[in-house]
C-alpha cells in the first residue's frame, strides 16, 4: 500500500485528494499546521511516505495588507522549507515531492508555456518564484519533484466556481468589467487525474501548468455559466468594485494571461474536461 503525505488537507483541494486517494487503496497522512510544531511527527510522517503533495497556503484572494503579505508568504515558502529540510534529514525519503504553485508566476496579459514565457515582477509572481524555489531544493536531497501551477480550480463544492455561483443562479451575474481578462482554468477532476499522471510517470519533474488546453476569457465564462443555468447575464460589474474589496489584491480576479499546459500534453496526459463549456456543464449544468 502506497502512503502519500498531503500538507494542506483541509481546504477544497485538499479534501477531493484526500478522499481520491482512500478510494484508490492509498494510506492518507495529514500535514497542518500543528504538525509543523511538532519536528519529530512530521518527520515520522514524512519517513513513512512515499509521496509527499504540498498545498499549504493562506486564501490568496484576500486584502493584501503588509501583514497579510507576511502570512500569504510565511504560509507558503516557511511551511515549503520546512518540509524539505526535514525530508532532508530522514533515513527514509519520499519518492515524489508535488509542490504547489499558480500561473501568477507569468507576466499578464500574455500568452505562455513552460517553454515560451516571461514571469512577472509583481508580488504574486514573485511569491509563487520564491515558492517554487523552495520546493525544487528536495531535488538536491535526491527526491523527484515537481511543482504544480495552478490555474482556477473549478469544483462544485469549493473554489472559486462556488463563490461565483449566486448571483449568477438569481440572474444578476455578468462579466468582471470587459470580460476581455484571460481565464485560465482546470476542472477539479482533470487537476486530481494529473496528480496520478505524475505518480504513474517516473520519468517526469519540473514545472507544469495546470490549466485545461483551451484558455478562456472571462467573458466566455460567464456566457457558459448563464447558458448552464438558463439566466440573463446583463449585469456586469465595475472592476473598481473588486479594487475597493481587496485593494493590491484585486489583481487575482482582475489580471490574468493565457497560459497553456504544453509539458502535460506532450507527456501524453488526456484532459477530460478540455474547455470552459465541458466545465460548466459538468459542475453546472
Amino acid at each position: 500500500m502506497k502512503t502519500v503525505a498531503i500538507a494542506g488537507v483541509s481546504g477544497f483541494v485538499g479534501t477531493h485528494f484526500k478522499n481520491h486517494f482512500i478510494k484508490k487503496g492509498f494510506s492518507v497522512s495529514s500535514i497542518g499546521i500543528e504538525t509543523y510544531k511538532n519536528e519529530s511527527k512530521l518527520l515520522s510522517i514524512l519517513e513513512d511516505a512515499d509521496i509527499v503533495i504540498n498545498l499549504s497556503g493562506a486564501n490568496i484572494i484576500h486584502r493584501w495588507s503588509d501583514s497579510y503579505k507576511k502570512i500569504l508568504r510565511s504560509s507558503r515558502i516557511d511551511t515549503t522549507k520546512m518540509l524539505v529540510d526535514t525530508m532532508a534529514k530522514a533515513t527514509k525519503k519520499p519518492k515524489l515531492f508535488i509542490s504547489t504553485s499558480a500561473i501568477g508566476v507569468y507576466q499578464k496579459d500574455n500568452i505562455h508555456d513552460e517553454y515560451n514565457f516571461t514571469y512577472g515582477d509583481d508580488f504574486l509572481a514573485k511569491l509563487a518564484l520564491d515558492w517554487e524555489y523552495e520546493a525544487l531544493n528536495a531535488e538536491a536531497i535526491g527526491v523527484r519533484t515537481a511543482i504544480f501551477r495552478f490555474g482556477v480550480v473549478l469544483g462544485k463544492d469549493g473554489g472559486a466556481l462556488a463563490k461565483m455561483l449566486p448571483p449568477f443562479k438569481f440572474g444578476l451575474g455578468g462579466t468582471i468589467g470587459d470580460g476581455n481578462t484571460p481565464f485560465s482554468f482546470i476542472h477539479i477532476d482533470d487537476l486530481v487525474k494529473a496528480y496520478d499522471f505524475m505518480i504513474e510517470h517516473k520519468e517526469l519533474n519540473g514545472a507544469f501548468n495546470l490549466v485545461s488546453p483551451t484558455p478562456t476569457t472571462n467573458k466566455s465564462l460567464t456566457k457558459a455559466l448563464g447558458n448552464s443555468l438558463h439566466r440573463p447575464t446583463l449585469f456586469p460589474v465595475p472592476k473598481f468594485v473588486f479594487k475597493i474589496l481587496y485593494g493590491e489584491g484585486s489583481t487575482v480576479l482582475l489580471d490574468g494571461a493565457s497560459i497553456k499546459p504544453k509539458r502535460l500534453l506532450e507527456s501524453g496526459f488526456e484532459f477530460a474536461y478540455p474547455t470552459i463549456e465541458n466545465a460548466i456543464n459538468d459542475l453546472v449544468g
